[in-house]
């Protein structure tokens, strides 16, 4: 995920940015500490991520043996999420399948099929396109038995399973406070990408007793916020 917000001047606008991609990889900056150019922000590790969410649900389910992970083929970065993805499963021991889909009906059909390929729970791809269908996701998962960890606290909020994320609203302060300091002369070029150091570990309780999977003692202690 990445937002971007400009300011237009006489000269040039500077751009900030919210990223979910490698910013020094696709070249949107020149490394995190020296930005360089016109643009700065905070790197929300949307990719890096996504070893943390399949650990966490080899935790829950210590016994799975095969991972899906959903993701929108209209996203220009689902490639490097998918690589990232299967190198993680690789990693853990488990079998990764990859499925995709760009609108309802394919998440649907998506659904669908994970479950009869025997996978044993899901990864749910960051994008924005999915977050505003959470409260289906939550409802395919429930149909179809299906556990599923998300990269926002909105689809445990909407009867998701568990989530895994960086703080938004620390992340979001951040931002405000390198954008007022823009706007009082400092130079993006100067100002580092900020790493976040506040995690989130959300779990839906109730979801997970209505898959029957208990939560390990550990798993719930770590846990930022357990959702009544």
């Amino acid at each position: 995920m990445y937002r971007w917000w400009r300011r237009r001047k006489r000269r040039r606008p500077f751009r900030f940015a919210n990223f979910g991609i490698d910013p020094v990889e696709h070249k949107f900056v020149a490394s995190l500490n020296h930005p360089g150019g016109n643009v700065t922000g905070v790197n929300v590790f949307g990719q890096a991520l996504i070893a943390k969410r399949l650990d966490l649900l080899r935790k829950l389910l210590p016994k799975i043996s095969a991972v899906a992970y959903l993701s929108n083929p209209t996203s220009p970065y689902t490639l490097d999420y998918q690589k990232n993805f299967e190198a993680a499963a690789k990693a853990l021991g488990v079998q990764s399948v990859i499925a995709t889909a760009a609108n309802e009906r394919e998440c649907d059909a998506a659904y669908a099929g994970i479950v009869r390929q025997g996978v044993e729970a899901l990864l749910l791809e960051s994008d924005p396109f999915f977050l505003s269908l959470r409260e289906h996701f939550a409802a395919l998962a429930a149909q179809y038995a299906l556990p599923v960890i998300y990269s926002r606290r909105e689809y445990a909020a909407a009867g998701g399973l568990m989530s895994y994320a960086p703080s938004l609203a620390e992340a979001y302060r951040q931002l405000g406070v390198y954008a007022g300091r823009i706007l009082k002369g400092a130079k993006p070029a100067e100002l580092p990408v900020i790493q976040p150091n506040k995690f989130e570990l959300v779990i839906n309780p109730k979801t997970t007793k209505a898959l029957g999977i208990e939560i390990p003692v550990s798993l719930l202690a770590a846990a930022d916020e357990v959702i009544e």
